[in-house]
């Protein structure tokens, strides 16, 4: 017996900052989601990110964290979090806990103009 199950969700748009040009994502299946925001240096998402392996990898990412009540599931939703962990890449760039997803965005974008 085969049950057709609604097929989970993603979407992608480009986002507007004051340093350039990202990419929003959001991913939705039944029971979760999760959003990011990528850049040409690194990705600013939610918590289901792991630092430990992009750290491994090189990688900058920084991510905010949304609660139950209040879940990241589109990628504007970062962009007023809070910042709650960085790679040390991402920290290498500027980027610390407390600050604005946004401003972590914003720090990307210029960042990227450098290199």
């Amino acid at each position: 017996m085969t049950t057709d199950l609604p097929l989970p969700r993603t979407t992608s748009r480009t986002l507007q900052f004051e340093q350039g040009t990202a990419i929003g994502i959001s991913n939705r299946w039944r029971g979760g989601q999760y959003c990011s925001i990528l850049t040409p240096l690194g990705i600013v998402g939610c918590g289901i990110y792991d630092l430990r392996t992009p750290a491994e990898f090189g990688q900058a990412i920084a991510i905010a964290k949304g609660t139950p009540s209040d879940p990241l599931v589109e990628p504007e939703d970062l962009l007023e979090a809070r910042i709650v962990g960085v790679t040390p890449q991402a920290a290498e760039l500027g980027i610390e806990p407390g600050m604005t997803g946004r401003q972590a965005v914003e720090i990307m974008l210029a960042a990227a103009k450098t290199s």
